[in-house]
């Protein structure tokens, strides 16, 4: 028996993401404004207020400019997640007065391993050259982006935190800002305690960098009609922080064991400092088992004995989960770009799966989108051929051409594991030039899942742990009776409830008697299920994870 997941998932809610409205008479006026806190937002913002300054102390005429970042979590940081490797250029770009040693990064990468795993066993295998890290470094993403937040804000950068944008405000055909979420509704929509009614925020240029499968832009692709040569893909990645007795004193990256033969993915170790590490385990949202569970196969992973010694006396400090864009430079949109917008880093999908590396694609794209803004605001139009120029830059940039040379590298293992690593292989020996073209996808809600049996998990509270001990690990205080913000279909069938519950990581799918559970609550905002199951939607600031260290 098989499911197709397509046949249960909700359209996408274009009446509330494009709000076709004037804004409120108590709209906050802005010049620019990021939507997503993120390197990509926080970086674009810097560079915007940089240039700003500049051209001010050579005399322009611009003026006052007014920068905004519109943020969700609670606090600068406790939303983001990723590995993290990180390359610095973007870094050295935005601050080329500064040494490496003042970025908030741990450590320079000091080696790598590359293992291929049996259940007890590993086999070192080269690295290959997209996974080489010689000249990056080790860091933690919260870091980051509290460091960069402390930049713009001394720029003089508006960072409003805890306010998530619902929808984007359009006037005809250009977008003019962003309608926030409510706050203090209670489970049924209605206004409760603390009730904060939605706030609208204008600018004459809106950027969407608020990461991955994001709503925002979701909506406005489809409502432009602007599509890409392959729609994008996507993986779940969970990840968790621990305190170890040994430092570690190498990257390691694993591919087999324990993802099934018809799951693409692999896992990561880094080092975090003397006395921590950052581990986790990356599968794309492809894969054919409805029952095959990331944060299951991420506890059993611990178990193997390369990670079991690394981990042993040890305790988890964090665990939290995010999908990943893998679609590379064929699952871009055919324009970033139009009257008064322009999207950013993972919302635009700027993510190399085969070197694991997203972060500073996404500082390097919040740049050229500054610089785009800036030049439009000198000639006082921020229309979609003025703003073109970010699309130009961007794909003549060594973003787009790291993405041309991994191009299908992610796509070839759609032929299954074994005879994709074969092409992938070969797409590694010639940059990119094998095969030729272009290698097609479906959407990852299109391919059906066999119904097949899970492996009974059973966590020890120590090493491995449940998905309601991970949630807790993760920092989420979501009042309970917040109202539900993920869409599901009508009438799921028993097998479609049991693909949602291994699905997410973070338990809030369960079947109940014969119907679909859903604890909103327990949500961390990886928006899995939004790839192939319930939509998920922006809800009243602070909702979500509160990651601190990862």
């Amino acid at each position: 028996m098989r499911i197709k997941p397509a046949e249960h998932q909700p359209r996408l809610p274009l009446d509330r993401l494009i709000v076709n409205e004037a804004p409120d008479d108590e709209a906050t006026p802005l010049d620019v404004l990021f939507v997503g806190a993120g390197p990509a937002g926080l970086a674009g913002a810097i560079r915007l207020a940089q240039r700003l300054k500049q051209d001010a102390e050579q005399g322009g005429s611009l003026g006052e400019i007014e920068i905004g970042v519109l943020e969700k979590a609670g606090s600068l940081g406790e939303h983001s997640l990723s590995g993290a490797v990180v390359n610095p250029a973007p870094f050295r770009t935005l601050f080329p007065e500064l040494e490496d040693g003042a970025f908030p990064f741990v450590s320079p990468v000091a080696g790598e391993n590359v293992y291929w795993l049996g259940e007890s066993s590993k086999m070192r295998i080269p690295t290959p050259p997209e996974m080489r890290n010689h000249g990056n470094y080790s860091a933690s993403i919260c870091e980051i982006v509290r460091w960069l937040g402390e930049r713009a804000e001394e720029l003089g950068v508006n960072v409003f935190t805890g306010f998530p944008a619902e929808g984007l405000l359009t006037e005809e055909n250009r977008v003019t800002g962003v309608r926030t979420a409510a706050t203090g509704l209670d489970r049924d929509g209605n206004p409760g305690n603390g009730y904060m009614p939605p706030n609208d925020l204008t600018a004459r240029v809106t950027v969407l960098s608020d990461g991955t499968r994001s709503s925002l832009a979701q909506g406005w692709l489809e409502w432009q009609g602007v599509g890409s040569p392959n729609p994008q893909i996507y993986a779940l990645g969970v990840k968790e922080l621990w305190e170890v007795k040994k430092p570690l004193d190498s990257v390691i990256h694993t591919m087999g064991w324990p993802l099934p033969g018809d799951a693409f993915g692999g896992s990561w170790c880094y080092p975090m400092g003397p006395d921590s590490i950052s581990l986790g385990l990356v599968v794309g949202l492809d894969y054919r088992r409805h029952t095959l569970d990331v944060h299951e196969l991420t506890q059993n992973l611990k178990r193997h004995p390369l990670f079991a010694e690394i981990l042993d006396g040890g305790e988890m400090l964090e665990w939290g989960a995010k999908t990943i864009p893998e679609g590379g430079l064929h699952s871009l949109p055919e324009r970033m770009h139009g009257d008064g917008l322009l999207i950013v880093g993972d919302a635009a999908g700027l993510v190399n799966v085969a070197a694991l590396k997203g972060i500073h694609y996404a500082m390097q794209s919040g740049i050229l989108a500054a610089d785009a803004i800036f030049d439009a605001l000198k000639k006082d139009d921020t229309g979609a051929e003025s703003l073109a120029a970010y699309d130009r830059a961007l794909r003549g940039s060594w973003i787009a051409d790291d993405l041309r040379r991994t191009r299908n590298m992610r796509l070839a293992f759609k032929s299954g594991f074994f005879v994709g690593g074969v092409k992938a292989a070969l797409m590694s020996l010639t940059r990119g030039a094998f095969p030729g073209g272009r290698i097609a996808a479906e959407e990852d809600v299109h391919e059906p899942r066999d119904v097949l049996p899970g492996p009974e998990f059973r966590p020890d509270g120590k090493t491995t742990f449940s998905k309601v001990d991970a949630v807790f690990r993760s920092g989420n205080a979501t009042r309970d009776d917040v109202p539900v913000h993920l869409e599901v279909g009508p009438d799921i069938p028993a097998e479609v409830a049991e693909f949602y519950e291994h699905l997410c990581p973070a338990g809030v799918y369960e079947r109940g008697d014969g119907e679909l559970v859903v604890n909103a609550p327990n949500c961390i905002d990886c928006k899995a299920t939004d790839v192939v199951g319930p939509r998920w939607m922006p809800r009243e600031g602070g909702s979500g994870p509160a990651y601190k260290r990862m």
